[in-house]
């Protein structure tokens, strides 16, 4: 049987997937993604560079996914928002993945900043071509984000203070219509 290298990139891409959201970047082990992947480690190197390149590499295809998924649609941010919500409901990797990156990296340069940023801008841009309540873009792209993560991110909080009783399909309504709000049309946007 041929050696597949392109099996063995998705393979080991999804080991590392699972390994640094289980167990971020400075506890996440090489060794173990090999084992899982069942690839050696020099095939690690060889495709993905260090493990700051491998973790760049696992980020950026999970961004990729998400953006492809779950496109914006700059006239509806609400569905945006909704669309969002069921995909890391579906894929909490993703969203354990930013979690340790913002708790590892803090405020200093992420593997593949620019190219990120770039994937940003893109969805920045589809909320200002069709954004007419003249709210900066940028802020309603990081306050959409910021409502759509909170609830997992911190689920201690959430039941806390919405209660037991508050359900998934609840939250997410009302996160919607939040978002919603933040390009509805007003005297003056705050954003």
């Amino acid at each position: 049987m041929p050696y597949d290298s392109q099996a063995t990139k998705e393979r080991i891409l999804a080991a590392a997937t699972a390994e640094f959201a289980e167990h971020g970047f400075a506890g996440a082990r090489v060794d173990r993604i090999a084992a899982t992947a069942q690839a050696n480690k020099r095939a690690i190197y060889d495709y993905f560079g260090d493990k700051n390149d491998l973790f760049a590499a696992v980020l950026e295809h999970q961004m990729v996914r998400c953006a492809e998924e779950v496109p914006v649609d700059g006239t509806d941010l609400g569905a945006f928002a909704e669309r969002l919500i069921d995909y890391h409901a579906a894929h909490p990797e993703a969203l354990r993945l930013l979690l340790w990156e913002a708790l590892e990296f803090g405020g200093r340069q992420v593997p593949a900043e620019a190219v990120r940023t770039g994937k940003y801008q893109a969805r920045v841009d589809a909320i200002a071509s069709a954004n007419s309540s003249g709210a900066d873009p940028r802020a309603v792209l990081f306050f959409t984000m910021g409502l759509v993560h909170w609830g997992s991110a911190v689920p201690q909080l959430r039941r806390m203070i919405l209660g037991d009783d508050y359900s998934p399909a609840r939250l997410r309504d009302t996160v919607a219509a939040a978002v919603r709000s933040l390009t509805a049309p007003s005297e003056r946007s705050p954003l």
